[in-house]
């Protein structure tokens, strides 16, 4: 027996390893293609479910819109790119010399020529494809610059320097700059890959004696090099118009052209524009005259140029002419800023007034400002939550917003009042671990149930909200409405709703101790969702979601709906993507319905000689969390309009926008890209015209703008001495951070000037570096003629006026007050001060601030337990608001309020218990009980030592009561020693 062997020397095959291998060769392409496949369904899977969407809330157009725009500027923008590069290389290879010689270089580049030649058409197509696509995905980002300036709309406002209207700066100046970097980087990957093909076929030599570059390949690159100075051209007359919006740090930040602009820096790139134009076609010229020499000189005189008259000559004016009498100088400048910043945030029309502010206080002082009084908001929204919690929370798997509750105004009794809202909304996270389960948390547990308000002015006997709409089924002040919560801030990701006719619900209504089971059920009937019945759609969202249950539960049945994109601010978010939205949305009971109102802004950041301002520092305060943060497109803005409200249906989902400043150009910019989105302000209907209010954010943002730009003197405005700034939240606790801003309050008041109180939002000023208050500022948050309007109170430099930090200082320095919360302290209790209201009536200012308690130990919310008010020297503390203003007026303060506290059942009216009476007495028999206690063990007297047991016990109730209807807690007791056995 023998065997051949191979010539080559390997050992024969058997034709199963072979067939092995053949099969191991065919599997990893396999994989890949598999691979590949999975990732693409994946991306049609997000893309189908996001159309799905749209289309279930009526917004179909925006998305449609927002493709096709995209698509279109990836395919011009891409394809232009690519033929750019593209043609540039293939003209380079036409170009190549027919005799390269035989030097030592092109010999080792003939190698590279023959091993490229057979790919030489796909790397030209793989290199243009991949620079094109690249280029297409940037140009796609940009498609919110090409909508805003295909359908900007006029300011009808010019800019002093150029005349141009503000819509060239805001819509035409961000595209044309997009354009010309895109050319930029069209003309320099020309360049580069242009002098690669040229040196790789021979037009270019860096070793080679002789001329380096065949006339073919100079005349290319000069004509690129042409196009690139000839750009440069461009961008140094575009440079001009950058300049009116332009910020620098430079005095307080201003924007615009300083002095040193227009007479030094403005001429500089004009000249610069020219010679750069000189230089461009000295290179063009090369073409024919084929010498480096003239493009060259241009080139280095544009350098010169840039260096002597684009930064010598600039600072030496900045430094000779300006900084010798810069006040001077820069006042004309300053003065367009001053203008254009009031003008960009809505500040054009404050109307400022002096106040004279009184210190001395007399009996009556505050009769002709009754109605303010009667409206004074006690009830502070950012301390009650836990007391919402507590009191109307009715099970685990449901809570209330832990931040800050909201404020709006409802007709209680026949009148408009100042109420606390917040809606009772579904917590996974309060399911006990044993009841999670996939069917539990997207099936059964869907939605939260019901809406929860509580007077503002008004607490009962224990010091507990006196609630006007509670509990579930929802009874109260509201009437008849839909309290189902299926979209809210703590919605789940995702539910799967609904089932067929006749079958049995499956969804928690809500708990129901009447019921066999203990709660009721329901099926969802609401239009929002998309229908998730057929196997295809099953399997989108089983992918989108990363479940199988989805695709394999028999639970998702034909008539299943899946809900997501629940957070009403998301959901405007999707369907406005241009909409800057404020943090705070708010639910009101409009029409039968729990609607959700979102405040949008429009913005910008190319108004010229307006000052930008950074979002998320201005709108930050004491009171701001990740959860209510304002969502912006960009962080920094020097534009900024309220001209959106957006509806959100708590129940269906159903978005609603509607046009609110109707003028503003940015909103009809938008509502020309994206038409029939916005309803027109005429659709507003009364009842949820009623609940609209000034925006927070945007108050904010005024107000953060306003502490510089009340000065409307240059001069002043250059020395910025008599800036203000926003005082420090004085209230904050002690493990909080005590720099962070106060934060403006919503509550009803009447401002000097006003015929009648109104809803407004409010905020004080400090001066620089200083603690007393230098100016009071108020807008009326209640829509009607008067919406909107800014007034300023401010204050005489030569009366000392109390800053809110100072006023909580002398509060707590009082020695009533001092006394009254150390006792309280003491007793194992934790004091939480309320906002700190301030109030222009009686002729001067009037500080409210509200005393909670909340015990340190066990289960326990804030109860409002104290009033403390201050007006000039005057600080009082009292049970009841009426009683603390009275106290400060020398008995009689003119007025009555709206506090009157309720009982805490109705028809067991009870006050509270006075600190120096029964609790003091419970507190005296307890420890009293405890040394008896300890006596009898002492002796072994077992009996006195049981009756002493249930003589502490006694005391010790009787002081929890005390302290609830007081607002006190006990200290925790000594506990007694337990009896020996025996």
């Amino acid at each position: 027996m023998s065997f051949d062997i191979p010539e080559t020397g390997e050992p024969p095959r058997h034709p199963a390893f072979a067939s092995g291998r053949r099969r191991t060769g065919a599997l990893l392409p396999t994989i890949v293609i598999l691979l590949v496949l999975a990732f693409g369904f994946s991306l049609f899977a997000d893309f189908w479910t996001d159309l799905l969407w749209f289309r279930s809330v009526g917004y179909a157009s925006v998305f449609t819109a927002q493709l096709g725009t995209k698509i279109g500027l990836f395919l011009a923008f891409g394809l232009l790119m690519a033929l750019i590069v593209g043609a540039n290389m293939l003209i380079a290879y036409r170009l190549r010399p027919g005799f390269r010689g035989m030097t030592l270089e092109q010999q080792s580049l003939d190698r590279y020529r023959m091993a490229l030649e057979p790919y030489r058409r796909l790397v030209l197509l793989l290199i243009a494809g991949g620079i094109g696509v690249l280029a297409g995905i940037s140009a796609a980002g940009q498609w919110r610059t090409w909508l805003a300036w295909r359908n900007g709309a006029r300011f009808d406002t010019r800019d002093p320097q150029f005349q141009l209207d503000v819509s060239f700066y805001t819509f035409g100046y961000p595209w044309w700059r997009f354009l010309l970097s895109f050319a930029f980087a069209a003309v320099i990957l020309s360049l580069i890959l242009t002098i690669a093909t040229h040196y790789l076929y021979g037009g270019l030599r860096l070793q080679s004696p002789g001329e380096k570059a065949t006339p073919a390949a100079q005349a290319h690159l000069s004509v690129l090099l042409g196009v690139f100075v000839l750009l440069k051209a461009g961008s140094y007359w575009l440079d001009r118009y950058g300049l009116a919006v332009q910020s620098d740090n430079f005095i307080q930040g201003w924007a615009g052209l300083k002095y040193k602009d227009v007479h030094a820096v403005l001429p500089a790139k004009t000249i610069l524009a020219a010679i750069a134009v000189i230089c461009a076609l000295l290179f063009f010229l090369n073409v024919v005259r084929r010498t480096w020499l003239l493009p060259g000189l241009g080139f280095g005189l544009l350098v010169l140029s840039a260096v002597l008259i684009g930064g010598v000559y600039p600072a030496i004016v900045q430094q000779f002419q300006v900084r010798p009498s810069e006040a001077d100088k820069e006042a004309p400048y300053i003065k367009r800023n001053i203008e254009a910043t009031r003008k960009a945030y809505g500040l054009d029309n404050v109307e400022t007034k002096p106040y004279d502010a009184k210190t001395e206080v007399t009996a009556g002082q505050l009769r002709d400002d009754a109605e303010t009084t009667n409206s004074i908001r006690l009830l502070d929204p950012s301390v009650v939550p836990p007391t919402f919690q507590q009191l109307q929370q009715i099970r685990s798997f449901y809570s209330f917003p832990s931040e800050a509750l909201d404020v709006d105004r409802y007709m209680i009794d026949g009148k408009l009042q100042d109420t606390v809202v917040a809606v009772r909304e579904l917590d996974l996270g309060g399911i006990p671990d044993a009841q999670r389960s996939w069917v539990n948390d997207h099936l059964k547990y869907t939605h939260g149930y019901g809406f929860v308000a509580a007077l503002g002015t008004t607490r009962d006997a224990k010091g507990q909200p006196v609630f006007v709409e509670s509990n579930v089924p929802p009874s109260g002040k509201m009437g008849q409405y839909e309290p189902r919560i299926y979209f809210g801030e703590k919605s789940p990701e995702y539910s799967i709703v609904g089932a067929p006719p006749g079958a049995e619900p499956r969804e928690l209504d809500y708990p129901d101790d009447s019921s066999p089971s203990g709660e009721k059920r329901y099926t969802y009937q609401g239009k929002g969702g998309v229908p998730i019945g057929s196997l295809f759609n099953k399997l989108l969202y089983t992918i989108k979601f990363r479940e199988e249950k989805i695709l394999l539960s028999s639970a998702v049945n034909s008539r299943s709906k899946i809900l997501y994109i629940r957070d009403p601010r998301q959901r405007v978010q999707k369907v406005a993507p241009w909409l800057t939205l404020d943090g705070d949305p708010y639910p009101a009971v409009v029409k039968g319905r729990i609607m959700w109102i979102v405040d949008g802004y429009t913005t910008a950041n190319g108004y010229p000689y307006s000052t930008r301002t950074t979002l998320g520092a201005a709108t930050s305060d004491s009171l701001t969390t990740s959860q209510r943060t304002v969502l912006a497109l960009r962080d920094q803005i020097n534009y900024i309009r309220n001209s959106v409200k957006a509806t959100v249906d708590a129940y269906d989902g159903t978005v609603t926008l509607y046009a609110w400043d109707e003028n503003d150009p940015v909103l009809k910019t938008w509502m020309s890209a994206f038409p029939g989105t916005v309803k027109p302000r005429k659709d507003i209907s009364p009842e949820l015209m009623s609940h609209l209010r000034y925006p927070q954010d945007l108050f904010k943002v005024q107000r953060d703008i306003f502490t510089r730009y009340h000065v409307t003197d240059p001069q002043s405005f250059y020395g910025g001495q008599d800036f203000w700034k926003v005082p420090a939240d004085p209230t904050q606790d002690e493990s909080g951070d005590r720099s962070a801003d106060q934060p403006p309050y919503y509550l009803t008041m009447q401002m000097p000037g006003q015929d009648r109180p109104t809803f407004s939002l409010s905020t004080s000023f400090v001066p620089n570096k200083r603690t007393n208050l230098a100016a009071f500022m108020a807008v009326n948050a209640q829509p009607g003629p008067d919406y909107g309007k800014i007034r300023v109170l401010e204050l005489s430099r030569n009366t000392t006026i109390p800053g809110p930090g100072q006023v909580q200082n002398n509060f707590e320095s009082n020695p009533e007050v001092s006394r009254e919360l150390s006792l309280l302290r003491g007793r194992g209790s934790e004091v939480k001060r309320g906002n700190l209201l301030t109030l222009p009536v009686g002729g001067g200012l009037l500080y409210v601030e509200p005393i909670y308690i909340q015990a340190a130990t066990g289960t326990s919310y804030p109860l409002l337990h104290k009033v403390v008010v201050g007006f000039g020297d005057q600080i009082q503390m009292r049970e009841t608001l009426q009683q603390a203003l009275d106290a400060v007026f020398q008995g009689d303060a003119g007025s009555q309020t709206g506090e009157g506290q309720q009982p805490a059942k109705p028809g067991k009216p009870s006050q509270p218990a006075p600190p120096g009476g029964d609790l003091q007495q419970a507190l005296r028999d307890a420890q009293q009980a405890y040394q008896d206690g300890q006596e009898a063990l002492k002796n072994g007297d077992f009996a006195k030592y049981g009756e002493a047991q249930r003589r502490l016990k006694e005391a010790l109730d009787r002081a929890a009561r005390a302290s609830q209807g007081g607002g006190s807690t006990p200290p925790p007791s000594p506990t007694p020693s337990p009896a020996p056995a025996g």
